[in-house]
């Protein structure tokens, strides 16, 4: 009598011939949540590479004629102007349009970094074992310690003045230790193969094992966590520029117009909701695509 197959899944193998990545792939572009998702990343990218395909207006040149009687004028929402205009009459698309860039290149940037560095000491701690697997932990386990926000924060105040270069290495100093987790479980897991053990008794360098069967097998579950942390990097320097101790004009984010818009909250909105609204379709967007990423490299979930 055949097996029955496992209804959990737990069994399931790529297709023979075709590698995790490639039945991944498969079952990506029948997912309506990637096919979503991947459209708004891509329209984002768009935006950030040629902003001048969504706007002809400067973001940081104001128009004084949009102000009347020393007061702000509000009244071009859905005018001649989308989104209206702040409250030194500069256009609230255009520097939602220009301001992606900045956000965008923070959230892109840090998650390669945390990724290059959580990667390379999981990789070492979960291969290697033993103190070194130890020391590393422990270093892994200080820094986890850290409330994320709160030691940005404090190590942003250190510096006089903060531009993209520091947030930039504020949030990787503290964001590193999820991925060295992750890292070093999948490598852990990956060691204990049958081909990994073939390759040492056939005498392959350490170098080689690492790079060429550790490596490209432990990497779905990096690349899943980094996929979904890119959101939360775009949120965080949001965050940060809203407390003033991010990007702060004359740059040009999301963040930064969430902070100039706090002020005119009760008497034009707009000045705040569309970027916040932005940095949220950002963060979704990135968490589905995580999501879908995830499911398809999880061989439990087919």
């Amino acid at each position: 009598m055949d097996p029955q197959p496992d209804p959990s899944g737990a069994d399931a193998k790529p297709a023979k011939g075709r590698s995790l990545w490639t039945d991944a792939w498969q079952d990506l572009r029948r997912n309506p949540m990637f096919v979503i998702s991947a459209v708004l990343i891509v329209l984002l990218l768009t935006m950030v590479a040629f902003p001048g395909l969504f706007t002809s207006a400067s973001p940081t040149v104001g128009d004084l004629t949009h102000h009347y009687q020393g007061e702000p004028r509000y009244t071009h929402f859905f005018g001649e102007d989308w989104f209206g205009y702040d409250t030194q009459g500069r256009s609230v698309w255009a520097r939602m349009v220009h301001g992606a860039r900045a956000s965008v290149l923070v959230g892109v940037l840090v998650t390669l970094s945390v990724t290059l560095v959580g990667g390379i000491v999981g990789l070492v701690a979960g291969y290697f074992g033993g103190w070194l697997d130890s020391v590393l932990s422990r270093i892994t386990d200080i820094f986890q310690g850290i409330p994320f926000l709160l030691g940005a924060m404090v190590v942003l105040t250190t510096f006089t003045k903060s531009n993209l270069w520091v947030v930039i290495a504020a949030l990787l100093f503290l964001g590193w230790t999820q991925i060295a987790r992750v890292a070093r479980g999948s490598v852990i897991t990956v060691k204990q193969s049958d081909y990994v053990h073939a390759a040492k008794s056939l005498g392959a360098s350490t170098v080689r094992i690492m790079f060429r069967h550790i490596v490209p097998n432990a990497l779905a579950p990096v690349v899943v966590v980094a996929t979904t942390a890119l959101g939360g990097y775009i949120a965080a320097e949001a965050t940060l520029s809203y407390l003033g101790i991010g990007l702060a004009a004359p740059a040009v984010s999301w963040g930064v117009d969430v902070s100039n818009g706090k002020d005119a909250l009760r008497t034009a909105p707009h000045i705040l909701i569309s970027p916040a609204v932005m940095v949220s379709l950002t963060v979704l967007a990135f968490i589905m695509l995580g999501d879908a990423v995830r499911n398809a490299l999880d061989p439990k979930s087919r």
